[in-house]
């Protein structure tokens, strides 16, 4: 077993102290980007959604990808979603999957309010069945795909991911550090409690690094949601 060091609490502050830094004077106040975390908070949605700065940053790689078509895995109230909606182009679509029939309620009303409801599609139920349908109805591929669902099933919707790319697709993966847990294969989750999740992106990081196609790295993050991490990844040619 790997000790993983905690995380002393004058660093959780301090990090989320730069983060508002940052956020003040990069990312003035969004109207309708605050109005779905308002809604998400009413609605007794969990406060798991990307950070503002981490929001503009999909953004941001969406663009620079040229993105004309985005999966999202995990909409939870659809602030990534209204993010990455932003990057598209006229005539761009995304889909964007959710498990919760509640949460994709509250996602629906923020997605419209954005301006986004004839550009962004939510799908209902667990992802490793709307993934299969999305497939057979040929679906894809996708410019960019975004993970950001219950973190056990990661490797399970990396492979879809792959099944639903093309050379040159972006896979980006969110909370792949877990204030460190990864280190050790038994580890809880910080969140959660659960073993499953941190061996979930374990097995992520395996496949990645196993799979001819791919070309990967990690970027350790901190900030107002503590230690994490984001996976970024490109897919290549078949040979």
């Amino acid at each position: 077993m790997t000790d993983v060091p905690s995380i002393e609490p004058e660093s959780q502050q301090r990090w989320t102290a730069v983060d508002h830094y940052i956020t003040d004077l990069l990312l003035p106040e969004d109207p309708a980007l605050d109005a779905a975390l308002r809604a998400s908070a009413a609605a007794g949605l969990p406060t798991i959604a990307v950070t503002p700065n981490q929001g503009k940053l999909l953004e941001l790689l969406a663009r620079v990808q040229g993105a004309r078509t985005i999966l999202e895995l995990g909409t939870l109230g659809g602030y990534s979603t209204i993010w990455l909606a932003r990057a598209l182009p006229p005539g761009g679509r995304l889909v964007t999957l959710e498990a919760k029939p509640r949460f994709a309620e509250v996602a629906r009303v923020n997605i419209v309010r954005a301006g986004f409801g004839d550009v962004v599609e939510i799908r209902v139920g667990p992802a490793l069945q709307t993934l299969p349908e999305l497939a057979a109805e040929g679906a894809g591929p996708f410019d960019l795909i975004f993970i950001d669902a219950d973190k056990g099933n990661y490797p399970g919707y990396f492979s879809w991911a792959l099944k639903l790319s093309r050379p040159g697709t972006v896979i980006i993966g969110d909370n792949v550090v877990r204030d460190g847990a990864i280190l050790d294969p038994g580890a809880k989750d910080p969140l959660t409690g659960d073993t499953d999740l941190i061996r979930g992106v374990r097995r992520f990081y395996e496949l990645l690094s196993a799979e001819p196609r791919v070309s990967a790295t990690a970027i350790q993050t901190v900030g107002d949601k503590g230690y994490d991490g984001f996976v970024l990844a490109i897919v290549g040619d078949e040979d």
